[in-house]
């Protein structure tokens, strides 16, 4: 890198900032009302960061790569002035502002504007790194009910997001993965003919998606959002995710499809072994939306997950030129685990439908977001419920009780007419469905089949059976859940007669435990055992 008038040079930038990361180690910087005993360090291939008390600070290092350059105390100033901005938009209560690092006439370092200044600093209020998700993640499963607040969290980011307007929805995502691809091209690193494989494939999927990109640039799914949405960019503060680090350094990376944004949350809670909780992330997201354009949006998911994982690949080999031995090794390592991943994405599985039936208190939802993850392609099938349906029908919230007017044989035909539909798009798209109602007449069943038989994928149907004394319990026992059956349902729903199965419906013993149920469904449509209960690539 060479150097222009009135900038220092890298090893000058370099050379200030080692002494700036003297001053921020040492706990007697820090002259604050509370006393600071020890100062913590993190690192990434970007940042150095700070824990000093109850406080944070984060500089960045004096880099440049391909999209990121940091290289001057200006570019420097800007990107920290810029992270405070961006971020209070999501997390008002973690950034507190922008400091400056001066050297005072004594030739010391301080935190001020006394003096020439050297570095800048964001500063923030400190929170245990055990709280990340990247954290929780790593001591095992993400809870069902975070996975839920975190969809909800990202979907609410986006709504809020500033929308752009560009002339195409494809040619800013293929810019991305030209260079991407580019940066993987490393014969020291990867194979020549995987990079080569990870461009084609990706360029061949991201054709096939072009149209709706398009169409969901024309419609405002292009916006301002986090742009860094993995899992050490989240943190469980008073109990809820919240999303911080976005992007800060380069507008057009984070002016993004907000389904590419969520597609880099939903790759590493996969690539970290939690593809039930990207599962549910998704679902969650999906019934947040009711947007046709997110269900006809999943054509491009495959390609999405394999270009996140390759930014995290690029990214984890940048850092591994920062490191010496050991971690050197360990990020190529890494690295190489994400490229794997990517090249798994862009090979997605053929769509399949799955129809979960039976009466009230069989146990269909549970099964079927049992199942969910594990059917289709990453991270799994798109799973409808006809409880939530209504609720979204009705304009109310997922628990609130609906009227008796709600559940006419006019209003059932609407929700099943519903259920088809955007099983029909989500299938369109490539993605596999999951579909959980009662389906107590031939017709219903018939019509969920029939749109796989149009569409040309694979149908199966799971009807669950259960003692009545068992339905009549289980359904008592409910509280805040989306389903409004009452014991006096499970008696109306036990006088009708459903007909007969048809050869494509298994007939699953709901009797045992939900485990005892999930073991039986999946030994039904034949799904393998899955290692540490998951299917994730990695």
């Amino acid at each position: 890198m060479s150097s222009s008038a009135g900038s220092p040079t890298r090893a000058a930038a370099q050379s200030d900032q080692a002494a700036v990361i003297r001053f921020l180690a040492d706990p007697a910087s820090y002259a604050g009302a509370e006393p600071v005993d020890r100062v913590e360090r993190l690192e990434t291939h970007a940042n150095l960061v700070f824990l000093a008390g109850s406080e944070v600070f984060k500089i960045k290092r004096a880099v440049r790569f391909p999209y990121m350059d940091f290289s001057t105390l200006a570019k420097r100033h800007m990107a920290c002035l810029r992270e405070v901005e961006v971020n209070r938009r999501l997390a008002p209560e973690l950034y507190l502002g922008c400091v400056a690092i001066c050297r005072t006439p004594d030739g010391n370092l301080a935190f001020g504007s006394a003096g020439e200044i050297v570095e800048w600093a964001v500063r923030m209020r400190r929170f245990e790194q055990s709280a990340l998700l990247s954290s929780l993640a790593a001591q095992g499963a993400i809870p069902c009910e975070v996975a839920s607040l975190l969809g909800d969290v990202v979907y609410d980011s986006h709504q809020r997001a500033e929308r752009a307007a560009p002339a195409s929805g494809i040619g800013p995502i293929e810019h991305i993965a030209t260079g991407v691809a580019l940066a993987l091209a490393k014969p020291e690193v990867f194979d020549p003919a995987e990079s080569a494989r990870f461009e084609r494939r990706m360029r061949q999927l991201l054709q096939r998606a072009a149209p709706i990109l398009d169409q969901r640039a024309r419609r405002g799914c292009v916006r301002r959002c986090h742009g860094d949405l993995h899992l050490a960019n989240i943190v469980i503060w008073q109990r809820r995710p919240v999303l911080y680090d976005a992007i800060e350094f380069d507008e057009a990376l984070a002016t993004v499809d907000t389904l590419y944004d969520l597609a880099f949350l939903l790759m590493d809670l996969d690539f970290c072994g939690q593809r039930p909780a990207a599962n549910a992330v998704l679902n969650r997201y999906l019934w947040r939306s009711r947007d046709d354009l997110d269900l006809q949006g999943l054509a491009a998911l495959p390609a999405f997950l394999a270009l996140r994982a390759g930014v995290r690949a690029m990214v984890t080999v940048d850092r591994a030129a920062q490191e010496h031995r050991t971690a050197r090794q360990k990020d190529l390592e890494r690295a190489h685990r994400y490229f794997r991943a990517a090249l798994a994405y862009l090979e997605p599985a053929p769509p399949s439908l799955v129809a979960v039936g039976g009466l009230s208190g069989t146990g269909k939802t549970t099964l079927a977001a049992a199942l969910a993850p594990r059917i289709g392609s990453a991270p799994g099938a798109v799973h409808l419920r006809s409880d939530l349906e209504r609720k979204a029908l009705a304009g109310v919230g997922e628990t609130e009780r609906l009227p008796d007017a709600a559940y006419t044989s006019e209003a059932r035909t609407r929700i099943y007419q519903v259920l088809r539909q955007r099983a029909l798009l989500a299938l369109a798209a490539g993605q596999s469905v999951i579909v959980d109602a009662v389906f107590a007449e031939q017709g219903e069943r018939d019509a969920i089949a029939a749109v796989a038989t149009d569409l040309g994928v694979l149908f199966r149907g799971l009807w669950l059976e259960a003692d009545p004394t068992k339905l009549f319990a289980r359904v008592a026992a409910r509280h805040d859940d989306a389903s409004d059956a009452t014991p006096d349902t499970v008696r109306a729903q036990l006088q009708s007669d459903i007909g007969g199965l048809s050869s494509a419906w298994s007939v699953v013993d709901a009797c045992g435990s939900a485990d005892d149920t999930f073991r039986a469904a999946a030994s039904a449509l034949g799904l393998a055992p899955a290692a540490n209960g998951t299917d994730h690539p990695a």
